[in-house]
């Protein structure tokens, strides 16, 4: 997997005025915004985000002021893998993705972290993703917690239509592509599974 660097996401922030509207988004944009989950929040990139929505091993975050999950801007999303146990099975799991992104837009950027003695390797990919209306940056990491595979994903979504929006997410990418990545990657506030399957769920 290639290694990320200014550079490449100068290149990403300028694939972002190329990127037709015609593409999928991995997650849909229509759900109802629910209540935030009493007691979850999570830390990333000096922000806070709170729950608003969980269902069959996914949970979403977001900022306090983005509560509509119509209209979001900047989202947390962790997906809890519980058949995925094994480093072999996580890079199974990295490359389905990998593939999916590829399907539904760019690749921008991927990476893996080497296995340790106590820790088995993780892996990187960030996407550009869009469908009418929205451009979104999606950038996934992918990592065993508590012996249980998990996708943490750090979305950015840029809604509209014409040149402007492709021009903006390009500029998003390229003054916060790199610094979300090792935020990302960094990021030691990943919950433990215990706690995640406590948060309400959506009917």
């Amino acid at each position: 997997m290639k290694r990320g660097s200014i550079q490449a996401w100068r290149l990403a922030g300028a694939l972002g005025v190329l990127i037709g509207m015609t593409m999928g988004v991995a997650q849909a944009a229509d759900k109802a915004a629910a209540a935030a989950g009493k007691g979850m929040a999570l830390s990333f990139g000096g922000t806070e985000y709170l729950h608003r929505w969980s269902k069959d091993d996914q949970n979403e975050f977001t900022p306090r002021e983005q509560s509509d999950l119509s209209r979001w801007t900047d989202m947390v999303t962790i997906n809890v893998h519980p058949k995925v146990a094994t480093g072999d099975q996580l890079a199974e799991l990295a490359n389905a993705v990998l593939g999916n992104y590829q399907a539904s837009g760019k690749i921008l950027q991927t990476n893996s972290k080497p296995r340790t003695d106590k820790q088995e390797a993780e892996h990187f990919v960030a996407a550009l993703l869009g469908a009418e209306g929205v451009r979104e940056a999606a950038f996934a990491r992918f990592v065993l917690v508590d012996g249980v595979g998990v996708i943490v994903v750090r979305s950015h979504r840029v809604y509209g239509t014409g040149p402007e929006v492709g021009a903006t997410i390009g500029k998003w990418l390229e003054a916060n592509g790199a610094t979300t990545e090792a935020e990302l990657m960094g990021w030691k506030g990943i919950p433990r599974i215990a706690d995640l399957k406590k948060l309400p769920q959506a009917k």
